[in-house]
Formats: structure tokens, sequence, C-alpha cells
């Protein structure tokens, strides 16, 4: 793959990722009907972790930039079949929100078109909120997002580029506006995380703020293709930075305009809804052109740091040749990008069976944020344990790349195990719906339990010598299929 893309590229892609618009628009109301209005103050506490496993990314990208960075390293430092699960969960996990985000997607474009005064086409009433419009109409836009992706890095970051800065000025807009001029008054305890109304309370919380922050390591499945990945590094680190200060001045401005019951009430509706109550049409429809804009760089931005993953895990030996067949033209692999775009699509397709988009929102995010905890945690374990020398030959070192990234792992997992644990305990049978505990645990328990299945297959069918040495090729190490 083509070294193409610099830190300002870097950034864009992550912070496409990590698509703060639409964490904003649709997770703030959902972790709000958990936490209350402890908004600003359960985003504060979530990115001290993430920041100590942002830091073992850095780090670890500094000696061995890799496509499949924590898929490589893990591997290498600690255990192949942890490797294999790293990689697995991450693709499975991201594939899952590619499936839930083109119906966010075409619930926002349905959304719009409401607003514009289409209501009904051929008799046909149009429904923000059913996941059968919304997913065929997001699967359309998928499919444009995926051409794009195919044509490279450079015009992927571009293009992302003029989104985000149409998005980030509505954001930073409207949040000031409404921090001016909401109604319900401000309070210090919003930023208070002993306030927090249960334990249960604050894990799940913890794990959907989690997944707000997920995505700023796309830049380092990318390192490959930056000039320097010294860079990567510094991008992700600063997209972070950059959501932290986005989610903290949302969550405050949301909550000083919107009661709790209305805030935790709109779901997948809710930045559309804090248009609505600050401003009146066309200046209200702003907000959600940004959250439809943020959609589709999201599914664009998801496409591409998985199918450098898959390429560096079919580059191994771990997945079949076919992921690393490189487009002859535009240096991208462009099998692996469709393939990972069809099955994405299988799955938002059988996830019909979830009525409603709010429903389906609700069961992937918790779904994802369990996964996103267990992968970010074996990075962090990773990065202390090949680093720990820091602690004998420079102890401040030591204390940011070892003791940050242990504690920060061990915080996670800490609450992605409570919260998994107070899922089985509260539900006493299994049904298809985003309020069963046990409907809840059944898919990342599916991801984990298929990564275990294809690493055992890659083990012993394919002989991957991945399992052996635990070590990942990097683009010049091996001969790749030269073109599609």
């Amino acid at each position: 793959m083509r070294k193409s893309i610099g830190m300002v590229d870097g950034v864009v892609i992550a912070a496409s990722s990590t698509a703060a618009t639409s964490s904003i628009g649709i997770g703030l109301g959902l972790t709000a009907g958990v936490v209350g209005l402890h908004l600003p103050a359960i985003m504060l506490l979530a990115f001290l972790p993430v920041l100590g496993i942002a830091v073992a990314y850095g780090r670890l990208n500094r000696v061995e930039p890799n496509a499949g960075n924590s898929y490589t390293w893990v591997g290498k430092t600690l255990n192949p079949w942890l490797g294999f699960l790293t990689g697995w969960v991450n693709t499975v996990g991201t594939i899952v929100f590619m499936a839930y985000t083109t119906a966010v997607t075409g619930s926002a474009v349905l959304q719009l078109a409401g607003q514009a005064g289409l209501h009904s086409i051929a008799g046909l009433a149009l429904d923000p909120d059913s996941t059968l419009q919304t997913t065929l109409l997001g699967l359309v836009v998928l499919a444009a997002a995926t051409l794009v992706a195919i044509r490279g890095l450079a015009l992927a970051a571009r293009l992302q580029k003029y989104l985000l800065v149409f998005e980030y000025a509505v954001l930073l807009g409207f949040c000031g506006w409404g921090l001016l001029a909401g109604d319900q008054p401000f309070s210090l305890e919003w930023f208070n995380p002993f306030a927090i109304p249960s334990m249960d309370a604050l894990a799940q919380g913890m794990v959907l703020a989690v997944f707000c922050y997920w995505g700023f390591e796309s830049v380092f499945t990318v390192a490959e293709e930056v000039h320097d990945p010294k860079d990567a590094s510094r991008g992700g680190i600063f997209a972070l930075v950059l959501m932290l200060l986005l989610f903290v001045l949302a969550g405050t401005a949301f909550q000083r305009v919107l009661p709790l019951d209305e805030l935790a009430d709109n779901g997948a509706q809710g930045l559309t809804y804090f248009g609505e109550k600050l401003a009146e049409q066309p200046l209200a429809a702003l907000p959600l052109i940004a959250l439809t804009f943020s959609a589709v760089a999201s599914l664009q931005a998801s496409v591409i740091p998985t199918a450098r993953g898959t390429f560096a895990m079919g580059r191994d030996g771990t997945l079949g040749p076919v992921w690393t067949k490189i487009h002859p033209k535009h240096g991208t692999p462009a099998v692996g990008t469709v393939l990972l775009v069809l099955i994405a699509a299988s799955i938002a397709v059988l996830s019909l069976v979830i009525p409603t988009v709010t429903d389906l929102i609700s069961a992937a995010v918790n779904a994802i944020g369990i996964v996103v905890v267990l992968y970010y945690a074996l990075t962090a374990v990773a990065a202390a344990v090949r680093f720990r020398h820091l602690l004998r030959d420079e102890p401040l070192a030591g204390l940011r790349v070892v003791i940050a990234p242990l504690v920060s792992a061990a915080a996670l997992l800490g609450v992605g195990g409570y919260l998994a644990w107070s899922f089985w305990n509260s539900a006493d049978h299994f049904e298809v719906s985003a309020e069963n505990g046990w409907f809840q645990l059944l898919v990342p328990a599916l991801m984990i339990g298929t990564g275990l299945v294809a690493a055992g297959w890659a083990r012993w069918v394919r002989k991957s010598p991945y399992f052996v040495t635990g070590r990942g090729t990097d683009a010049d190490s091996v001969e790749l299929a030269p073109s599609v």
C-alpha cells in the first residue's frame, strides 16, 4: 500500500471514525437515560482510561507501525491466540457498527426529508424510526462510501475533511448557543462522577462513553500509509483530545437546554430535537444535516481501517489470501473492502428483526462497547509487558507507558465485567429485545466465540506461521497479490 497521507489526514480519519457528531446526536440521549444529568462527568471519567490506552497505542506504533496494529502487537507480546482474538473482535465489532450505522444514516436522511415537507412516497409513509426504511436507504449510502474508500486514502481524507469542518462548525455554534440560551439551571453536580445514581449506571455509562471515544485508533491501522509513523501517533492523540472537548461541551449544552426526560426520550433523534428547541427552520435543520454528514463519514471511516486490519491478517495467513489483493491503480485492499461491506450489509438486513432504530442502536452499542473494552485492555497490557524495562531505565516514561496503560486496562475490564454480570442477572429468559440482558450478552459472546473458532481454523487448517512465531508481517516481507 502507498504512503499517501500525513498527520492532518490522520487526524481527519481518526476524528471521522470516532464520529463525534453521531455520538453526540444519538449517544448522549442513550447515556443520559443511564447516568441522568451527569453526561459531562461520565465523558470526563471515561476519557482517563481511554487516554491511557491511546498512550499504549502511540508507543507501540512508534516502534512497530503495522496495518494490523493491536492484532500484531498483542500476538507478538502476549499470545498469538489473544492477538488473533483482538483483531477478530475489532473487525467484527466494526462490521456490526457499520450495519447499524446504515440505519442511523437512513434515519437522518428521512428526518431531513420530513423537515423538507416530504412525508410519503407513492403512498408509503416515511418513518425515520423504521429499521426497514432506514436500512435500505443507508445501504445505498454505504455503497457510495465504499467506492470512495477503494479510490484511496487521500481522496477519502479530503472528502472527510470538508464534512468535519461543517459538522464541527454546526456543533460549536449550536452548543455555544445552547449554553447561553438554555433555561435549565446549571449545576456543578453535572461534573461529579460520585453523584451517578448507582454502580450499574456507572458501569453501563462508562461502556457507552468508551464507545463514543472508540475509533481514535483507526489512524494506527493506516500507519503503513502515513509518511511518518509518528504522525499517526500524534494524530490519534490529537483527535482523542478534540473528542473530549466536544463531548463535554455538548453534554453540558444539552443539559442546559433539555430536561432529563426529553433528553433521554429522544434517542436517535436527540441532536435534531436539540436543534429544534433552539432555532426555527431552516436553521434548525443544520444539526440534522451535520448528523447526516457524520454518519456518512463514519461509514466510510469504518470501512477503511477495517479493510487494513483484515489485509494484515490475510498477509499473515490467519485469513485467506483474498483479503490481501491490492487494487492495481489505487493501491488499496479493494476486494477486502467490498467483502466487508457485503458482510455488514447482510447483518444490517438480519437486524431488521429489531423493529425500531432506537432499540437497534441500544443493542449494538452495548455489545460493541463490551468487546472494545476487551481489545483495548489487551493492547494496553501488551504495551506494559513490551516496555516494562522502562520502569527501571526511565521511570517517568515507565509511569506513562507501563503503569498508566495497566491501570486503564484494569479499569476498563472492571466496568466491562461488571456490566456483563449485571446483564446476566437482569433477565430470567431470552428474547430478541434491547431490554433483555441475555440478548445484550449474546452479541459480544458470539463475537468472541466465533473468534476462537476462526483462530482454531487458522492455526490447524490454514497452518498460519503467526501461531508459531506470534509475529505479524509488514508490507515488505511477503509477496502480495498484485491486482484484483
